[in-house]
């Protein structure tokens, strides 16, 4: 019995299955620990020309945003009433230049604010001074916001031409050049009943050019001659202007006067140039002085601003700052000269 007890024991042992052996866990390596990121180098201060040329565009975009929002503005007011007034005034056959100046000056063609000006600047007396008629040809040379386009365009419309100077419309949009172009473009486009028939001459402020040798009754130069002073370009225009004319034609400049003293490259900063001076720069082109009025002259204006004769209206310069005081003043003092073409020297 011993005995077999013992073999049902060794078959119990043989028959069981073996126990798995235990799995040892295979060891994982820990990756590094992340290098801590290194702070970035700081950014280079702005240099002062840096700070300049951004405070000098982001004043550009806020100009140009005015300038869309005013647009949008007046094209609002051009009613299909006030465009078919307009026409009606194109389309009169006016017997001199005295009245189409006056029916043209009293047109509401003209921007709401643009008769504010007429006390100050005498539309009608200074362009009889320079004698111009329905029937020429003109050159309006640096035309800005177009004040007096606005009178010239009908005047000239049914049968004389104005060719205006413009600066590239189409240009760099951070360039004020071009934000000038587009400015007077647009007054140009929002009333073809008025400015159709106005022809841009596109110009380059570096190399002077009209490309209208003898087509030109008249050439028109109203407060802008400090400005081709500024860009050393005057003898360079006065040349173009000359060839431009037809023999005997008219050179008509009105300019902010400087006291007689004036170092003219220096006046011409502050917008102001000495009469004499001027005089004597046009004469040397081969103009000849025909006759000068004081329609525009102001004793009050003092020509010693701090923001030069921008400080006066319309432009207000300084803002609020002492604005009660320079409306007193009202806009400057102004030569009024007529010159007609002679032969070049």
């Amino acid at each position: 019995m011993k005995r077999a007890a013992l073999g049902w024991v060794l078959l119990a042992a043989c028959s069981a299955e073996p126990k798995p052996p235990i799995a040892t866990p295979i060891p994982v390596a820990s990756a590094p620990p992340p290098e801590p990121a290194k702070p970035e180098p700081p950014k280079p201060e702005p240099t002062k020309e840096e700070k300049a040329k951004a405070e000098a565009l982001a004043q550009l975009e806020k100009e140009r945003a005015k300038m869309l929002a005013d647009h949008q503005a007046d094209l609002a007011r051009w009613t299909p009433e006030l465009r078919a007034e307009a026409q009606k005034l194109l389309a009169r056959d006016f017997k001199s230049g005295h009245e189409a100046l006056v029916a043209v000056v009293a047109s509401k063609h003209r921007r709401p604010a643009s008769p504010e000006r007429d006390k100050d600047r005498h539309p009608v007396e200074t362009f009889d001074f320079y004698g111009v008629k329905p029937n020429q040809t003109v050159i309006e040379f640096a035309p800005g916001e177009g004040w007096f386009t606005e009178i010239l365009a009908p005047v000239l419309a049914k049968k004389g031409k104005l060719y205006a100077t413009n600066l590239d419309p189409k240009g760099p949009a951070d360039d004020r050049m071009t934000f000038y172009g587009q400015r007077f473009q647009l007054l140009l486009d929002r009333a073809p009943e008025v400015y159709g028939k106005v022809e841009t001459i596109v110009i380059k402020p570096a190399a002077p050019s009209l490309g209208l040798e003898g087509k030109a009754d008249m050439v028109v130069m109203m407060r802008a001659m400090h400005g081709v002073v500024n860009a050393g370009s005057l003898d360079q225009w006065l040349a173009e202007m000359h060839k431009a004319l037809k023999p005997g034609g008219t050179l008509a400049i009105e300019q902010h006067r400087a006291k007689p003293d004036a170092v003219p490259e220096e006046s011409a900063k502050k917008g102001y140039l000495p009469e004499k001076w001027v005089i004597e720069k046009v004469e040397g082109a081969g103009f000849k002085l025909a006759a000068k009025s004081e329609i525009n002259a102001n004793p009050k204006d003092t020509k010693d601003y701090p923001d030069g004769v921008w400080t006066l209206p319309p432009t207000f310069r300084l803002g609020d700052k002492d604005r009660e005081k320079y409306a007193a003043i009202g806009e400057s003092d102004r030569m009024t000269l007529r010159f007609v073409k002679a032969k070049a020297k």
